[in-house]
């Protein structure tokens, strides 16, 4: 991991421990902005935008990320072996990210906004700190980036970089949107995501860096 890479995984730490702290001293209170946006998503709801938001934010849960996490693994491996090792550690990062941030919005206990301005099809279940579909997409979107991008830097390869990344992101705004989740939960759920996945990539350098006097050592004379 480059040294920039390190410092913004740092930085992404610290504001999403600030903005933690924050939400517990407050009681879960709405931050700065979280009703603002609340309020505007409540006012703007044409069946059409309901209809779209609510068909991504069905994409944010369920098996469809653990799939993609999967497919991430076996695209970045150059063999059988790098495959399945890398679509075992896809799905490591995926599943332990989810269990780390169940644990945190248990700890933090951050009520949803009014179920009265829910418009999902399904109510959600828990508490609101920070968002699972933010963080859920967040997480996915970044492994199968990753994966693309190591096997492919053209310019096909960036554009499906660049979609998977706004899909990433209109998931979790569409928890906004939907009224099931304060524009601060989203943010914390990407902050949080982004420094998992940083940590998920030093530990699989390390395990690279591991294994590869091993291949050696079978490969040689």
């Amino acid at each position: 991991m480059t040294r920039a890479r390190r410092v913004g995984a740092a930085v992404c730490l610290l504001l999403f421990v600030l903005l933690a702290v924050v939400v517990a001293v407050r009681d879960g209170a709405p931050l700065p902005g979280d009703r603002a946006t609340h309020t505007w998503s409540v006012d703007h709801r044409p069946p059409v935008a309901l209809a779209v938001f609510r068909a991504i934010t069905a994409t944010g849960a369920g098996a469809l990320p653990y799939l993609l996490v999967v497919g991430a693994g076996l695209l970045a491996g150059r063999d059988a072996r790098q495959r399945l090792c890398a679509a075992a550690g896809a799905l490591a990062v995926l599943a332990l990210g989810q269990a780390v941030r169940h644990g945190l919005m248990a700890a933090i206990a951050r009520p949803r906004p009014s179920v009265a301005d829910w418009a999902t099809h399904t109510h959600p279940s828990g508490y609101s700190f920070p968002s699972g579909h933010a963080t859920t997409a967040a997480l996915t979107a970044g492994l199968v980036a990753a994966a693309v991008l190591s096997r492919s830097r053209s310019t096909g390869a960036r554009l499906a970089v660049a979609l998977v990344l706004v899909w990433g992101a209109a998931v979790g705004l569409s928890r906004v949107y939907l009224g099931v989740h304060w524009l601060s939960d989203v943010v914390a759920g990407w902050l949080f995501a982004a420094a998992w996945l940083a940590l998920g990539a030093w530990v699989g350098a390390r395990h690279v860096r591991a294994e590869a006097p091993r291949e050696d050592a079978v490969s040689g004379p």
